[in-house]
């Protein structure tokens, strides 16, 4: 910050931002989420499943006003997971990889405000952005952050996905995951608020290129001693003494 004159009596300029008006995080444990197999299905041999990866490739939002609560939105989230599963014939047999898709479904209300007025952007071809025809307020923009899920347990098991099939055949085996998702919800509107300025400045970092050999930049590399001197059995032992007595 050092770098910028801030000058604390200067004009505040206006900035056009998303702002939040409210948002919720989520622990959900989704459990048996049948998977589809891509190109396929669970060949009969597979006795033994477990996943490699697990990847969120899509979460579909959609926002509706919540009737008789003015200024409350409901949030419906469709998630779409990518897997990548290993399976056995035995303990000892070679894996196959197989890839396939799950699914999920969660909702949340949130505050979200309200607003009648209707958003045109030049820079989207001034299409409206935001309608008001026939509503109260136009919605409010919902945004989603997600970690990468934790596969909580993958088996195999039966479905009945085949409603029409001949008798004795009415269940086919599939494969099921749990999986554990951290995720936030955010709510939000454009707004123009106040910020203060500070001058316009000049980097005064140098973009300059590092035009050193490999043999050179290696060089520069300080000798790692530490890793060259493991702790001796000596020092373990004063370690340990000193915890003890700590401990009391």
């Amino acid at each position: 910050m050092s770098e910028f004159n801030y000058s604390p009596h200067s004009d505040g300029v206006p900035v056009k931002v998303e702002r939040v008006f409210d948002s919720c995080s989520d622990k959900d444990c989704l459990s048996n989420l049948q998977v589809t197999i891509n190109n396929g299905s669970l060949p009969p041999e597979i006795n033994i499943v477990r996943s490699r990866a697990a990847t969120v490739e899509n979460v579909s939002i959609n926002v509706e006003p919540v009737p008789f609560n003015k200024g409350f939105y409901s949030i419906d989230l469709a998630f779409t997971f990518s897997l990548e599963i290993l399976g056995y014939e035995s303990t000892r047999a070679t894996p196959v990889t197989m890839t396939g898709t799950a699914y999920a479904a969660k909702n949340c209300i949130l505050y979200g405000s309200e607003s009648s007025v209707r958003i045109f952007s030049g820079s989207e071809n001034t299409e409206e952005k935001s309608q008001n025809n026939g509503d109260p307020a136009n919605l409010p923009s919902a945004v989603v952050s997600v970690l990468e899920p934790i596969v909580l347990e993958t088996k195999i098991g039966k479905c009945c996905c085949c409603p029409d099939s001949t008798p004795g055949n009415e269940s086919q085996r599939s494969i099921y995951v749990t999986l554990g998702l951290f995720s936030v919800v955010e709510l939000t509107r454009p707004v123009t608020v106040m910020v203060p300025t500070m001058d316009y400045t000049i980097p005064r970092k140098e973009c300059c290129n590092d035009s050193d050999s490999p043999c050179e930049v290696f060089e520069k590399l300080k000798f790692p001693e530490e890793e060259f001197s493991p702790l001796s059995l000596t020092g373990s032992n004063e370690e340990c003494e000193e915890l003890n007595e700590d401990l009391g």
